[in-house]
């Protein structure tokens, strides 16, 4: 680092200033920033024998970047957390081009790690049938019932009309406006049955499900009735009215029905969105596997 040069540290600090000050970052964005920029130049520090100055950052290669990268995962550091210290760092970088007109081409090559996304967290067969048959309003007991036995959308299910609900396969529309047809189980229809007697419209082009003033059922008032229904069950939190459309596929799946089958009734456009219920079912066979066999304590079978 040349006399007279600003630090990293003292960048990193300006930085932050300008962060907090002028774009008015909330205390929490700006300590995240500090931390992920701290870890950054405690890497670069070790990596050259020195703390880097302007020029420094300036000549650092995409070959540099990665590096950390690599060393950020060899700490255990996850995909979601590295990508994040990426936006970060090319915030910062950002901000040294516009303030001291220090340009890295090296740092635009550089991929950020895709975030993985989690796997549907599904309910039990008996959680899900606790759901969709021991609610105290026949409203809930119908929609959550069709919720698991059809695999709908909680928006697609209030989407639905009084008329919809006589035809013995429903037709639904889902993302992008695209229909599909869903068959409707014995189980389902009876669930609707018995709230349609008590519905206080049945004009075939009334909503289906309303609430307390006649109106198409807001997903707010369903989720809460789920989530005072699953404390008062003991249901894992993750049971809301999205888990019972994760259930439906799940259970689908372990039932022996083949991936084309569920993705055309959950309305999937791409079947490797459908394929992440494989690795669900995997998961639960390996519990199962742990569970049951003698040897299964505290390890996994080999694949």
């Amino acid at each position: 680092m040349s006399p007279g040069e600003p630090s990293g540290e003292a960048l990193r600090q300006e930085f932050l200033s300008w962060l907090a000050q002028e774009r008015r970052a909330s205390a929490l964005t700006v300590s995240a920033y500090a931390a992920d920029l701290a870890g950054f130049f405690g890497f670069l520090t070790t990596h050259f024998g020195a703390e880097p100055g302007l020029a420094a950052l300036a000549a650092l290669g995409t070959a540099d970047f990665r590096a950390w990268l690599a060393a950020e995962a060899a700490r255990g550091v996850g995909n979601a957390t590295r990508s994040r210290r990426v936006s970060a760092l090319r915030s910062f970088f950002r901000f040294l081009a516009r303030r001291h007109g220090m340009h890295n081409p090296g740092l635009a090559l550089l991929a950020a790690p895709r975030a993985r996304k989690p796997l549907p967290r599904a309910l039990s067969a008996a959680q899900a049938r606790a759901v969709a048959t021991e609610m105290d309003e026949a409203r809930d007991t119908a929609l959550f019932t069709l919720l698991y036995g059809c695999g709908l959308r909680i928006a697609e299910a209030l989407a639905l009309n009084v008329g919809d609900a006589a035809q013995p396969t429903l037709r639904v529309t889902g993302k992008g406006s695209k229909q599909r047809m869903v068959p409707v189980l014995p189980a389902v229809r009876d669930a609707l049955a018995a709230w349609l007697r008590q519905h206080p419209n049945r004009e075939p082009t009334a909503p289906l499900f309303v609430g307390a003033r006649g109106k198409r059922l807001d997903p707010a008032v369903a989720q809460r009735s789920l989530r005072i229904f699953r404390r008062l069950h003991g249901l894992p939190e993750h049971a809301t009215p999205h888990a019972l459309r994760h259930s439906f596929a799940t259970h689908l799946l372990a039932g022996g029905a083949d991936l084309r089958s569920i993705q055309e009734l959950l309305g999937h456009a791409s079947l490797s969105t459908t394929q992440r219920y494989t690795a669900v079912d995997a998961e639960r066979l390996v519990e199962v596997w742990r569970r049951a066999h003698p040897k299964g304590q505290g390890s996994a079978p080999k694949r």
